[in-house]
This record gives structure tokens, C-alpha cells and sequence, in this order.
């Protein structure tokens, strides 16, 4: 069987592993525009501030070790079109220049992810730049010696860490979002109000509400939002990111903003056609609907799918809660599913409580305050989300709560389910089973 492979970052790879690990036999022949596979692009603000100890191991596989594994890999090759009735390819060698035409028995289509770079006047201002793969990340880590001052645009995961690692490394920084609140699709107020305050208490500008609408050049490049401006040395524009499926996206389902919708084998609406990572949609599990959630890890598990689907249908999706975590200043900032504004942006009921206390015994010589928010249905009591908040490590939380998200606990059950007690560790009752019984005592108000 001959089977393409369009793009080879995170979700390429791994579904390249997959198939040739379950078949060694199959003729796989990856396509992918760079020089560069499975970089890594969660470590940029890292390596920027200096807590990377090599970059090149930002990288956990390479042309070479998907080669060995028997793959035919076609690296610094553009596919130009794809005809999923005639299941061809034009692929164009990016080296040479020549153009060929190439059949195939399946398609995995793992084209990812591209910045938003909406069109505002100056944008391509050389200046302006993007963090998202390997190239913007050597650039970002060259100019961060030369700069004093950047301006940051999006408060997401990406902006908010690279924001966090100019400010720690003595840059001016402005922090610049549409959104009211820094983080506001990862987190409630509860903590995104204790996030801003790490940002102002370490001389950081946040500038919210505040959309871009130019920028100029001059001794200094100037940001003009629709409320203000503000000038610095660079800007890095970290806005978002859109499904790269316009090969596609006319042949197969999509959903509006052009993520390929899969089904829980990872095909498409053509069964000869697989997606996985940031082309592809996601089932989310608190939800139960299709989503678009592009995070590597999500990536990784499709990839693996698709190598074990690729023959017939054998392992189903179990879906995602888009567990993720941060650490800022020092904080520890987690969570996994639903927050309250998030549910609501997608047309969901659910209820919420949020809770603090020590995260061990008093008696214990040292302990530290942990913020614990838990969201959940207030007709079914399904816990749909949660999140937490300390200076002490409490991100492995956000896993217990992606769990109990996974399994369809109610928040009666989270509240009495078994957790250990040691006081270098936690209280009697740690802290998930308190959020989840003083939710059970909300709801039955």
C-alpha cells in the first residue's frame, strides 16, 4: 500500500511511526516543505529567556530516524494540489524546482497550523514577527540580546510566556490583547486577575481590550491600537493560529474556519483520507462536539491514530479536554476542560465554584495557597472543567481533572474518590475532592 504523508511536525511524525511500526512493509512517502521535522514550538519563549540547554534538543526525531524506520522522506517539498478522486499529488521540489505528479493508495494530511497575520497596515514590517516554528525561533533568540523593548500581541499561552521571558530578562514589555483579560480563553477571572497582577508587579504594560490596527516604521517601530500606541524595538505577533487545509479544504467536511473534520478513526469525509494536529478537528470531550483545540499533544495522540487506523478501523479517539498548563512568575497554572466562559462561548449551562486554602497542614514549616476553580453541568453535575493556581507545583492536577473529565464523573463522585494523604504533600482532603464536595454543596443549595 502506498500512503502519502503531507507535513511531518508533530502529528506527521508520529503517524509515520505508527504505520511503518505496524507495517513495515508499506510504501510511505512523507512530504515536508522544511528542513526540519517534530520541532518543539511550546519551548520558544524557553529557549528565548535561556532555559533551554541545546536547541537542538527541541527536536525529538529527524528525517534520518524516519528514513531508518523505512519511510521515504521528500524533505524541502511543497505539495501544490491534491485530487482526492484521483488521489494524486503535485508535489513540487523546492531544491531543484521540478514538479511531479504522484499517486496514492491513503493521504494523511498533517499540514498544520498558520499564524494569524491579519491584514493591518505595516504588518510586514520587517520588524513584526512570529513565533511558530524553528526559523521564527532562532530569530526571536538572535534579536533578544540586541532588543531593550518588544511589544507582544496576544495574551494566549504563547504571547503570555514569551511576555513573561522578555520581562524576566530586563525588557520593556508591552502585552497587548482584544480580549478584557490576559489568558481569557484559558482561564476565568478568578486567576487571570491574579495573572495580570504578576505581569504589572514585574513592570509589564498590559494594554486590554485593545485591538492593532497598524503599525509604523520609524527609529522605532509603533503599534497603533484602536485605543492608543506604543513603540519598541520588535513586536511579536502571537494572535492565533488557522487550519493550513487550503489543498483541501474544497474536496472534504470542514468546519467554518477550515479544520478537516475527522471521524473517531481520523478519517475524513473521503475514508482514503486521514488528518491529525492543527489541520484536523478535535472531539472535545466536555462538549461531546467537534472543536478546534490545536495543541501539540492532542497532535501526537491523532498521529498515533492514524498509524493504527490506517489499514481498517481499529482504535477509536477517545477525544480531548485540552489539558494544558503554564508557568508564569514563578505560578503554576493549570486546567483541563470547560471554564465558565468558555462554556458559555459554546453554548453550554454550567455551574462553578471557586475555592483557596493551604495546600498542606499549617503545622507543616512552609506551605503555599492553591486557587481551585471546578466547572460543571448543573442538571447531570458531569464535571466539565477545572483549574488551578500556587506557587507550589500543583499542575499534575489538571491530569486528575482531565481524568475525571474523560470518565464522566459527577462532581459527587471527584468529591469522594481516593486521593492520599501525606502531609509533605497535601491536607486530608486534597484539594480536588474540597472544590468538588463544596460544588456538591453549591448544587444542592
Amino acid at each position: 500500500m502506498k500512503i502519502i504523508v503531507i507535513g511531518a511536525t508533530h502529528a506527521g511524525t508520529f503517524a509515520t511511526q505508527q504505520i511503518l511500526t505496524e507495517h513495515p512493509d508499506y510504501d510511505v512517502h512523507v512530504y515536508e516543505r522544511n528542513t526540519n521535522l517534530s520541532f518543539l514550538s511550546c519551548g520558544i519563549a524557553l529557549w528565548v529567556g535561556g532555559h533551554v540547554s541545546s536547541p537542538e534538543k527541541m527536536f525529538y526525531s529527524s528525517p534520518e530516524a524516519l528514513s531508518a524506520l523505512g519511510a521515504h522522506m521528500h524533505m524541502q517539498h511543497d505539495v501544490l494540489s491534491v485530487d482526492t478522486k484521483a488521489k494524486q499529488v503535485v508535489v513540487k521540489d523546492l531544491v531543484s524546482g521540478s514538479t511531479t505528479t504522484e499517486t496514492y493508495d491513503k493521504l494523511v494530511v498533517n499540514t498544520g497550523s498558520a499564524p494569524l497575520t491579519p491584514p493591518i497596515p505595516g504588518i510586514d514590517d520587517p520588524r513584526v514577527h512570529l513565533a511558530k516554528n524553528w526559523s521564527h525561533a532562532k530569530t526571536l533568540k538572535d534579536l533578544t540580546p540586541e532588543i531593550k523593548s518588544v511589544i507582544v500581541i496576544g495574551a494566549g499561552y504563547i504571547g503570555a510566556e514569551l511576555a513573561e521571558q522578555y520581562a524576566l530578562n530586563g525588557k520593556q514589555v508591552t502585552l497587548i490583547d482584544a480580549l478584557p483579560r490576559v489568558l481569557a480563553k484559558n482561564f476565568d477571572s478568578d486567576i487571570t486577575d491574579r495573572v495580570e497582577k504578576l505581569y504589572t508587579d514585574h513592570g509589564v504594560k498590559l494594554a486590554l481590550s485593545e485591538k492593532v490596527v497598524g503599525f509604523e516604521g520609524g527609529d522605532q517601530l509603533t503599534v497603533t491600537t484602536d485605543k492608543g500606541s506604543y513603540s519598541a524595538d520588535i513586536a511579536v505577533l502571537s494572535i492565533g493560529f488557522r487550519p493550513h487545509t487550503d489543498l483541501v479544504r474544497d474536496q472534504l467536511e470542514t468546519l467554518p474556519n477550515g479544520a478537516l473534520i475527522t471521524d473517531e478513526y481520523m478519517r475524513t469525509s473521503d475514508p482514503d483520507v486521514f488528518a491529525a494536529g492543527d489541520s484536523a478537528t478535535v472531539h472535545y470531550n466536555p462538549t461531546g462536539k467537534a472543536d478546534y483545540i490545536p495543541l501539540a499533544t492532542n497532535a501526537v495522540r491523532q498521529g498515533i491514530l492514524v498509524g493504527h487506523n490506517i489499514d481498517k478501523p481499529t482504535v477509536a479517539y477517545m477525544g480531548t479536554q485540552s489539558t494544558s498548563a503554564v508557568e508564569l512568575f514563578g505560578m503554576t497554572i493549570a486546567a483541563s476542560g470547560l471554564t465558565t466562559e468558555g462554556a458559555k462561548a459554546r453554548g453550554v449551562e454550567a455551574a462553578s465554584v471557586t475555592i483557596e486554602q493551604d495546600y498542606r497542614p499549617d503545622f507543616m514549616l512552609t506551605t503555599a495557597k492553591i486557587l481551585v476553580s471546578l466547572t460543571w453541568d448543573p442538571e447531570t453535575h458531569r464535571v466539565l472543567g477545572g483549574s488551578v493556581f500556587s506557587s507550589h507545583d500543583v499542575s499534575q492536577s489538571a491530569n486528575a481533572l482531565s481524568i475525571a473529565i474523560q470518565a464522566n464523573m459527577t462532581i459527587e463522585q471527584l468529591s469522594m474518590v481516593d486521593m492520599f494523604f501525606q502531609p509533605n504533600f497535601d491536607q486530608p482532603l486534597n484539594w480536588l475532592n474540597a472544590v468538588a464536595m463544596e460544588a456538591v454543596a453549591k448544587a444542592n443549595k
